[in-house]
């Protein structure tokens, strides 16, 4: 069945599509396979987990990823000036300055005989950073925010168990609150920052805090996570720094699936999937062009061009010290549903024989 243009995955529960091509249609067609499941939890909130989002409002009502509806242009509009290609060129000084102060710490620690997490020391918070500059974003706990987006994710495209699950859900209710407090901030004090422009499109406080939540945790963590991807690409090799993200992307990129609905009986590729039909596509992996990895259409990641300036200069700025080191365990996965990197990468010189 491997060779089917879309086959039904009894263990995912999705009609799962790998041909490039098919995938692609499926993203071009938004009215017969719609985003309402984009972000879903993959593994169905229990009780307990529910009671906690609820008692702080949490809610996810359509308005990027899983909206297609009359909404979806202008707020997409409204974020997209955030992401636009000038403002995107602006910030790779700020970008390289940020990976190579965090290279020179790295590399001064490897050289007196240290191990290394080059996750946690390098491709972790830059793109966090980039981001929040970009948005207008000022004092946030970046380490915060990263824990929130790495169990955010956890919590919508993993299978964590009932008791990892409710643990999940107070992380991600306090996320939410804490955007609640920034969109109420917004509302009393007119801003041109994310929450300043989303409130000036007369959004609910849902809308706010719904396109705020998954665009805080897109707009880095895949990030990272494509860096991290690269890095253990280039452990121990010469590469060009362009050329390997491109291969990443096309290969190993961090969202290796996304989600769709069937709205109505549909077919793909000769198969016909009945209406309400869960479907998985495979967009990275498969032979298909790179730039699949970012989507295609409506939905098309809005900050495909700064995720690909991020890994181009983290891998510039790197170049040598990914040279020099190997590593000293076989990386730990982050393996979701739709995002797959390593989880850490510990390396030592090369000259360094000790592995303790």
């Amino acid at each position: 069945m491997t060779g089917c243009p879309a086959r039904y995955d009894e263990e995912l529960g999705y009609w799962v599509v790998d041909d490039p091509a098919l995938a692609r249609a499926v993203m071009l067609d938004p009215e017969t396979f719609r985003p309402d499941n984009a972000v879903l939890a993959h593994t169905p909130l229990s009780v307990k987990a529910l009671r906690v989002l609820s008692a702080v409002g949490f809610a996810l009502p359509p308005t990027l990823a899983n909206n297609a509806g009359e909404s979806h242009r202008p707020i997409r509009a409204a974020v997209a000036r955030f992401f636009s290609p000038a403002r995107v060129a602006a910030v790779e000084p700020l970008t390289r300055s940020l990976v190579s102060t965090r290279v020179a710490t790295a590399m001064s620690a490897l050289a007196s005989g240290d191990q290394l997490d080059l996750v946690q020391s390098i491709a972790a918070e830059p793109p966090a950073l980039v981001l929040l500059h970009m948005l207008g974003l000022h004092d946030v706990d970046v380490p915060a925010l990263k824990s929130w987006s790495q169990d955010s994710l956890e919590l919508f495209w993993g299978r964590p168990d009932a008791d990892r699950q409710l643990e999940l859900a107070h992380t991600a209710a306090e996320f939410y609150t804490w955007l609640r407090t920034r969109t109420t901030a917004a509302r009393s004090t007119p801003t041109d920052d994310l929450f300043g422009v989303l409130v000036a499109l007369d959004l609910t406080d849902e809308e706010i805090c719904a396109v705020a939540y998954f665009l805080l945790i897109a707009g880095q963590e895949t990030t990272t996570q494509l860096i991290s991807t690269a890095f253990q690409r280039c452990l121990g090799r010469s590469f060009e720094a362009a050329e390997v993200v491109e291969e990443v992307l096309r290969e190993a990129s961090s969202v290796p699936t996304w989600r769709r609905v069937t709205a109505r009986p549909a077919v793909i590729g000769g198969v016909e999937l009945p209406a309400a039909a869960p479907v998985l596509l495979g967009l990275t992996g498969h032979g298909g062009p790179a730039d699949l990895a970012f989507g295609i259409g409506i939905h098309r990641c809005l900050g495909a061009g700064l995720a690909r300036l991020e890994a181009r200069v983290a891998l510039e700025c790197a170049a040598d010290l990914l040279s020099a080191v190997r590593l000293v365990e076989e990386p730990p996965m982050i393996d979701l549903l739709s995002f797959r990197a390593p989880k850490r990468l510990r390396v030592v010189t090369r000259s360094n024989t000790s592995d303790n």
